[in-house]
Parts: structure tokens; C-alpha cells; sequence
């Protein structure tokens, strides 16, 4: 049935809150591709894609959708896709990525797309007003379509042209700010800076668009803590986002970050530190309604999240009682955590799991000389 030319192009990364998104790929990689800190596309050559090359994707996709639709008739299923139907799916021979995502994507309900892969803003506004209406066209279902951009890139929209997107089908893009401290951003290659960050925001939100910045608790190591923490609060109070979403600094092997760290460039914080520069992050957001979203697993307290400023107590206090812990417990907890098997301080007394994550905090004591080093290891993981 699922013939191998109705394959379209998949790209490898999208943001964690777009996990159920239909990836649509309007441009290949990155084009700046030099933050020391990233991973994903080192090495690897950035080109906008043919808007007649992404409309045949959605066009592809779109046969994908209605071949699985009859598929879920015949089986009685009333064209819904179930988890059985989309098992079955997945597993069977004839089944391509393509295939396998779209009937995942319609098992989730159908309602969001985002488009990849770093940077879809970059391409020509007449191109994506194309691009983001044949997605509505061809999707009825859809109720969100979001983007990745720099904020370089966006500061170079005029309003109008943002609104022009936004009036064509865009609801959200998602921005990397990372730090609004401009010493963290050069020593960190964003190629971008705290008031490029800012212009960039504020155009997003006149435009009438969503917008989601990220943050990277960390960044500036020890060198930058209190910087780093004190004006990316600055940036977010001047922006006013949508969305603060949290995502923890971890130093992948292989990126230029790791190379300075290796050459002492650069001391990162330990588990403890982070949540303390946090904690001083959130204590000078001030006069926004943004809501801070802990969606990542690299974040050691996933409860730190609500909407400001009602949430803003509740939030640092769930901080204080993660540092009024003893230094063992604090351990206990972070090596639990990343274990996946603590998701907050209340699990020490109450998971069935503490003796056994005890057991192994001692054996990485032993073996790291030190929890924190080991802690280092696993999440390396989940970068």
C-alpha cells in the first residue's frame, strides 16, 4: 500500500514540546552553525530547500495521511488511527519513516506541524506564505504550526512580514536566546546580541505570533554565573515571551565548548550551582506573564514551572527546599534523577527506588571519586 516514492524528507531535531508534530523540512540544517555549545550539524552543509521540493513533501504526506485513513475504514476503525492500528503500521516491512511518522502524528491526534529544521525563517516570506497555506489546505485538522529561528533572522523581518506568516498559518516560533548576558553570547558564538535578542522578541509579539525563548542555565560557567542569570532575566523582562522554556547546559563531547572546558576556558557549574543561578534568574523576572516550562530531561527540577507572577513563589520555593537538602541527599536525588527514576525531592521517601539508587551512588563515589563527575557522565545522554 505505503509505496516508497511518497517518502519526504525528515530532519533530525525538533523542539521537546513538538514531540507529536508533523516535521515538514523547509530548509537543511543550520546557517550559522557555530554556537560552541550544540551538537547537531557540525560539519554538515545549510541549503533553503525548493519551495516546490516542500510543497510535494506536504503533498506526499498529505497521500500518506488518506492512505492510512482508508486502511483505519477497512478495519472498522472509523478512519481513526489507534494505538493497534498504528503498531501495526510501524512494524510492518513496507512501512518507510515517512509512513511510520505520519500514522504516529495521526495517533496524536493531527493537530500540529512544525517546521524544520533550525532556522525556517530564513527562507523567502512569499515562499513560506505558500508553504504554511498548501499546510493548511492540505491538513484541516492542524490547530498549530511553529518554527525554529535566530533572533539575527528575525530582527531582519519587518513586522509586516511577520504578520504576513502569521496571517498565512504561523502560531509559534520557538528561539534560542540562551543568554542575555553579551559576554556569555560572544564567548558562546550565538552570533547575536542581548539587544538583537530583545528587537527580535518584541517584533515576534507585535506581530501577533507566539513565542517560546530558551534558556540554558549554565552557560556562562562560574566565570559569568551571576551575569548570565541576572541579564537573560533582563532580556525576558524587556521581551515578555510566551514561553521560558528551561533547558539545562550539559557540554556534548566533540563541540568547541568541551575543547575549551578541556583547555580550562571554561568551569561549568555543578547540578547544585545550576539550580542556584536559577533560582536568581527566576527571583529578578519582573512585570511579564510568561509561563516557564521545564520540558527537558537535562533540567534537574522539572517542578520549576507556572505562569508568572502568581507561579513565581511557589516556583523558588520548590528551589529552597531542593537546597535546604543535605549534601547527600542533594546527591541521592540528582543521581535518581537522571536516572529516570526521581522526578522530585519527595521521591527520596517515597520511591520504592531510594535504596537501590542509594547502592549505586555509592559505587559512583567509588568509581568518579566524586557523585557530580558521574552525574556529568549520564547526562551526557540526553543532549
Amino acid at each position: 500500500m505505503f509505496k516508497p516514492d511518497k517518502a519526504f524528507e525528515i530532519g533530525p531535531i525538533r523542539p521537546p514540546s513538538e514531540a507529536t508534530s508533523l516535521l515538514i523540512r523547509v530548509n537543511r540544517n543550520c546557517p550559522w552553525n557555530r554556537c560552541t555549545f550544540c551538537p547537531v550539524y557540525k560539519g554538515q552543509r545549510f541549503s533553503v530547500r525548493e519551495r516546490e521540493e516542500v510543497l510535494a513533501d506536504i503533498e506526499r504526506a498529505a497521500s500518506i495521511a488518506g492512505e492510512i485513513r482508508q486502511l483505519s475504514w477497512r478495519n472498522g476503525l472509523g478512519g481513526a488511527v489507534t494505538e493497534g492500528l498504528f503498531q501495526r503500521i510501524a512494524s510492518s516491512d513496507g512501512s518507510s519513516e515517512s509512513v511510520s511518522h505520519v500514522a504516529r502524528w495521526m495517533y496524536y491526534g493531527a493537530e500540529s506541524v512544525f517546521l524544520q529544521d533550525a532556522n525556517a525563517l530564513i527562507a523567502r516570506v512569499d515562499d513560506l506564505v505558500g508553504i504554511l497555506e498548501a499546510i493548511r489546505r492540505a491538513f484541516p485538522s492542524v490547530k498549530r504550526v511553529t518554527s525554529y529561528s535566530r533572533s539575527h533572522t528575525v530582527s531582519k523581518r519587518s513586522v509586516e512580514d511577520l504578520a504576513r506568516l502569521r496571517a498565512a498559518g504561523l502560531d509559534r516560533v520557538h528561539i534560542g536566546l540562551e543568554s542575555g548576558s553579551d559576554a556569555v553570547l560572544e564567548f558562546v558564538e550565538k552570533g547575536v546580541t542581548a539587544e538583537r535578542q530583545i528587537e527580535a522578541g518584541r517584533r515576534i509579539k507585535s506581530a501577533g505570533l507566539e513565542l517560546s525563548e530558551y534558556i540554558m542555565p549554565g552557560l556562562g560557567g562560574r566565570r559569568w554565573t551571576k551575569e548570565h542569570a541576572t541579564e537573560t532575566a533582563r532580556v525576558l523582562n524587556a521581551i515578555d515571551p510566551d514561553f521560558i522554556r528551561i533547558r539545562s547546559l550539559a557540554i556534548s563531547p566533540g563541540t568547541p565548548l568541551a575543547d575549551r572546558e578541556a583547555a580550562g576556558e571554561m568551569e561549568p557549574l555543578s547540578g547544585v550551582e545550576t539550580i542556584e543561578e536559577l533560582r536568581l534568574l527566576i527571583e529578578n523576572l519582573d512585570g511579564i506573564t510568561s509561563r516557564i516550562v521545564s520540558d527537558h530531561m537535562l533540567n534537574l527540577l522539572e517542578e520549576v514551572q507556572g505562569r508568572l507572577p502568581e507561579d513565581k513563589e511557589a516556583m523558588i520555593a520548590s528551589i529552597d527546599r531542593f537546597l535546604a537538602l543535605s549534601d547527600d541527599e542533594k546527591d541521592l536525588f540528582q543521581l535518581g534523577r537522571r536516572l529516570g527514576v526521581f522526578r522530585t525531592p519527595d521521591d527520596l521517601e517515597l520511591s520504592p527506588h531510594a535504596g537501590r539508587i542509594k547502592a549505586l551512588m555509592d559505587g559512583v563515589r567509588e568509581k568518579y571519586g566524586e557523585v557530580e563527575a558521574g552525574i556529568q557522565e549520564i547526562m551526557k545522554q540526553f543532549i
